[in-house]
């Protein structure tokens, strides 16, 4: 199986920046699109950047020009730069890959998820 795990989370000011991290690891082929999604209480869980293999991103408007992901292939890695954080940051960020594995004598593609890390943005 593939399991994804996110480290990097934690309390930060206002105006600072934290550096999320996602590693995947298991009987691994592929990574294809990689993604982070955030959850705040009371809200629906919301597409914060994406990536894909080749590099391409896309972000959502409210943490465009402070949020900036990137990814090592060669790590199985996704990585979200957050500067200029604001209080309505504050969130639980999940991490999401779709991936190709094998198993059980076949080649399986799966989206996964993370298990979520916190971000607290507050004075």
């Amino acid at each position: 199986q593939v399991q994804l795990v996110e480290s990097g989370g934690g309390l930060v000011q206002p105006g600072g920046s934290l550096r999320l991290s996602c590693a995947a690891s298991g009987i691994i082929i592929r990574i294809n699109a990689m993604g982070w999604y955030r959850q705040a209480p009371g809200k629906q869980r919301e597409l914060v950047a994406g990536i894909t293999r080749g590099g391409s991103t896309n972000y959502a408007d409210s943490v465009k020009g402070r949020f900036t992901i990137s990814r090592d292939n060669a790590k199985n890695t996704v990585y979200l730069q957050m500067n200029s954080l604001k209080p309505e940051d504050t969130a639980v960020y999940y991490c999401n890959a779709d991936v190709t594995y094998y198993s059980g004598g076949n080649f399986n593609t799966d989206d996964y998820w993370g298990q979520g890390t916190q971000v607290t943005v507050s004075s």
